[in-house]
């Protein structure tokens, strides 16, 4: 009988630390689920003011995204506007380079020609004069 007495008594201290232990694990527990009630509380109050901001963020997010496509598409006509006119600027100014020789030949023509108008009529002129002065 003391062996049944021995074990209840064994039986009761392991109990008792068990007991003692549990408990304070279970109060840490409750306050533990109380928190947790706490704050899916206010989760469910501020989550879907959450989700429409978020959503509203998303709705401007996809409205740049337009937008900055947008104007990427018109730069992009905006330097092939700009490349054609560079391309025209090129190409005028090939045809100057092989132009400008002849033209400064002509220019230097019409120059020589105009030298010799002018000397001409100038030569005229003074023979003109001379035979006046020399008649009276």
């Amino acid at each position: 009988m003391v062996i049944v007495e021995f074990a209840v008594l064994l039986g009761a201290v392991a109990f008792a630390v068990l007991v003692a232990y549990l408990v304070p694990t279970l109060i840490q527990l409750k306050k533990t689920i109380a928190e947790a009630d706490e704050l899916l509380t206010r989760m469910n109050a501020e989550l879907p003011l959450l989700l429409k901001e978020m959503r509203a963020t998303s709705e401007n997010l996809n409205a740049l995204a337009e937008f900055t496509r947008d104007s990427v598409e018109h730069a992009a006509g905006f330097f092939h506007a700009i490349g054609s006119v560079g391309d025209t600027v090129q190409q005028v100014n090939d045809v100057v380079r092989r132009t400008s020789g002849t033209l400064a030949m002509n220019l230097a023509s019409v120059a020589v020609a105009g030298f010799k108008a002018i000397s001409s009529v100038l030569k005229d002129r003074f023979h003109k004069e001379e035979g006046e002065s020399d008649g009276r």
